[in-house]
């Protein structure tokens, strides 16, 4: 059964999540009830952020049955993330168990087929156990819990505006291309300066000539000039497996061509229409971008290459259009 779509991306409670623990093996996992956690006052990832994380969204298919998109691009994504931090990475077949026995669990939540809504699912993996110097925390604990979500931006398919931000996120050759929950937290003051001036999101230039396009504050960014789509090369970007995905469709489907590459914030101007991508933004169109004095309208927000790749990329993990390239795992 699925249920009416929720409004906004928020966290909205569901009955089960999953855990296992590590103690120089890992266990099997099970499923809770439990939402809350409990760990030692000195477990290494509350004072040291020794903890990572995923975002991967279910989607029910015309028939019902719980869809996901390329989860085994977010279980390899995690281990990276993991052995950077000096965690110990969730075997492949563990994170696939705890994901599916999640949304399975949790399936009467599952938003309907065609609701522009979806079951957002969150694997996060933790430092945990007595600890006080800095050391790598001696156990682990696995979990996955899930929340039904509408859209992140809520006028997202109308075009967002984007505050270039002047302080930095991440240092080069640091923790960006990790998804560390560390990396998160300097961004919130960023982003709320952001808000508070009338602008959606923030978007970050690169650290060291502060010229050249990083990535937005929830999602990567790319743009369209000509028959070419631009996205940002950069050591402190997070590898997006939307952002991968949109770029084969780009490139496959619609016959752009795609270039990873330093892009000077000025190329802004040459746009044609410019888009924010990731699981949670999935792919939405940018309006405008301010950047000190200036601010460059794009001409279409959003224009037709961003409207068709939004169709192929959305069809493709809702089971509306058809999966050449082995993109979808269903939970059955």
């Amino acid at each position: 059964m699925s249920y009416a779509a929720p409004t906004g991306f928020a966290y909205r409670p569901t009955p089960w999540r999953f855990q296992a623990e590590w103690d120089g093996s890992w266990s099997e996992g099970r499923l809770l009830s439990d939402p809350r956690l409990s760990i030692e006052e000195g477990a290494t990832c509350l004072h040291y952020g020794q903890q990572c994380f995923e975002g991967l969204k279910a989607y029910a298919a015309p028939d019902g049955t719980p869809l996901l998109f390329r989860p085994e691009e977010n279980a390899r994504r995690m281990a990276r993330s993991a052995e950077r931090l000096l965690l110990p990475p969730p075997p492949e077949e563990l994170f696939f168990a705890g994901v599916r026995a999640c949304v399975r669990a949790n399936r009467d939540h599952l938003p309907a087929h065609g609701s522009g809504a979806s079951l957002y699912v969150r694997p996060v993996l933790l430092g945990v156990g007595d600890n006080l110097g800095l050391r790598p925390a001696p156990r682990a604990v696995f979990r996955v819990f899930c929340s039904p979500v509408g859209p992140y931006f809520a006028d997202g398919l109308r075009g967002i505006r984007l505050l270039v931000s002047d302080e930095d996120r991440v240092a080069p050759r640091g923790l960006g291309a990790y998804k560390a929950g560390g990396n998160y937290a300097g961004g919130l003051l960023l982003a709320k300066r952001a808000k508070e001036q009338g602008y959606d999101e923030v978007l970050y230039l690169d650290a060291i000539e502060h010229r050249y396009l990083d990535e937005a504050g929830s999602a990567n960014v790319y743009g369209v000039a000509g028959g070419t789509l631009l996205t940002p090369r950069s050591p402190s970007i997070l590898p997006s497996i939307t952002l991968a995905s949109l770029l084969v469709l780009a490139e496959e489907e619609l016959g752009l061509r795609v270039e990873r590459r330093r892009v000077a914030i000025d190329e802004v101007a040459d746009f044609e229409e410019m888009g924010c991508t990731g699981t949670a933004a999935v792919i939405t169109p940018v309006a405008s971008v301010r950047h000190g004095e200036q601010e460059w309208r794009l001409p279409h927000a959003p224009g037709p290459r961003t409207e068709e790749l939004y169709r192929l990329l959305v069809g493709t993990q809702t089971g509306a259009l058809p999966d050449p390239r082995g993109w979808r795992m269903p939970v059955s």
